[in-house]
């Protein structure tokens, strides 16, 4: 049987919310042991819905395959506590506030002088120094100040003020970023016996997504850029996308207008991208009598690419979904419900199949790790520095 990736590192992820445990989800699923620290009340996410059987599975989603425990870090017994666990960890993760960590004494300089070879990766709005650093962020702040929200305005017409945030993709594209920065330094700490300190910001990840509008806004160009569009077909959308020459002559003749390749406003690239508006009308008057799944049987055939507009739940109950196994059943208590599984294919990732109960593992993994004896794990609860 293949070993998974990351067997035998273990993770002490004192993360909340989304960026965080998205990565450190991603870590549980290539194998690495990731230890939870919520404060007694729970990571704030166990409480949103939607839920189920009582169970928050927006937090399952993000914390599948991970152990909880659960610690008071307002307690001296709680910071001692962290500390003796993270010298037997190979990666601390955190998204505090910068400044928190250090005010608790668990900072990178702290942890790591405990144990040379840890990997101290911080997440944070706007990195750890530097005067914009103490600022607060959440993802919808930081996707309006990093430039995304009025270069997608800008995209959109007849539109005045920026669109709606619900998808929080700042957070998600952090976590993946940190995820790969802590996989690097793994690899780099076993060459050279060395740790590392990741200074990982939400800021700095959304710029780095923007590299068309980076460049624009540096070197002006002469024409609009193409925006790829819904076409309108009786009962819904789709989308098509004619960016090489092959693809615009597939599209025609899809559409049953080879007369379009003919035609000296769309025949030549230069030429569709200054009538782009032009084309994009015939195409919605080709479709406006046609269903989406005509429309998209045509395109396809042809070759040209496409897809109509679909729901999230559409796109689960999808054959590809089924067909590229995207979804684990993962189990919280008497709850079930589906959880994307990581988004590569390879031998050495397996499925979360299970979410913790907030402090289930606590006194496991104290009497595992730490070798805790069962009465000073009492004393902890007893003295509510431990909920177990």
């Amino acid at each position: 049987m293949t070993a998974v990736a990351l067997e035998g590192i273990r993770v002490l992820d004192f993360s909340a919310m989304i960026a965080g445990p998205y990565c450190t989800r991603l870590l549980a699923d290539l194998g690495a042991e990731v230890i939870k620290v919520e404060p007694p009340e729970g990571d704030y996410m166990r409480s949103r819905e939607p839920r189920k059987e009582g169970f928050g599975l927006y937090f399952g989603v993000l914390n599948a395959g991970k152990r909880s425990i659960a610690v008071d870090l307002k307690k001296p017994e709680g910071i001692a506590l962290v500390k003796a666990l993270a010298a037997k960890c190979d990666v601390v993760l955190e998204n505090f506030r910068p400044g928190v960590m250090k005010r608790l004494g668990l900072d990178s300089g702290a942890l790591r002088a405990l144990n040379p070879k840890l990997v101290f990766c911080s997440i944070s709005g706007y990195g750890q120094t530097g005067k914009y650093a103490s600022l607060p962020a959440y993802a919808p702040i930081v996707q309006a100040a990093s430039g995304y929200e009025l270069a997608n305005l800008h995209y959109q017409r007849g539109l005045e003020r920026p669109l709606n945030s619900g998808i929080f993709a700042a957070d998600y594209l952090t976590g993946v970023h940190a995820f790969g920065a802590i996989c690097a330094a793994l690899v780099r700490r076993a060459r050279t016996g060395e740790g590392e300190t990741i200074d990982c910001a939400m800021m700095d990840a959304m710029l780095g997504m923007l590299a068309y509008e980076v460049a624009e806004a540096q070197a002006p160009v002469s024409r609009p850029r193409l925006l790829y569009q819904a076409t309108r077909a009786k009962d819904g959308f789709l989308i098509t996308a004619p960016i090489t020459q092959g693809n615009f002559e597939a599209m025609a003749r899809a559409a049953g207008h080879e007369d379009w390749l003919r035609d000296t406003r769309f025949a030549t690239p230069t030429a569709r991208g200054q009538n782009w508006d032009v084309l994009m009308a015939e195409l919605d008057r080709w479709a406006a009598d046609k269903t989406v799944a005509e429309c998209e049987a045509k395109m396809a055939e042809s070759g040209c690419p496409c897809a109509r507009y679909g729901t999230v739940r559409e796109a689960m109950e999808s054959a590809y979904a089924s067909e590229r196994g995207l979804f684990a059943t993962v189990k919280a208590g008497d709850a079930e419900f589906l959880a994307p599984n990581a988004p590569f294919k390879m031998s050495g990732a397996r499925a979360s199949t299970r979410a913790p109960a907030l402090g289930e593992h606590g006194r496991r993994v104290l009497e595992e790790l730490l070798g805790s004896a069962p009465q000073d794990v009492d004393r902890l609860v007893a003295d509510k520095v431990l909920l177990a």
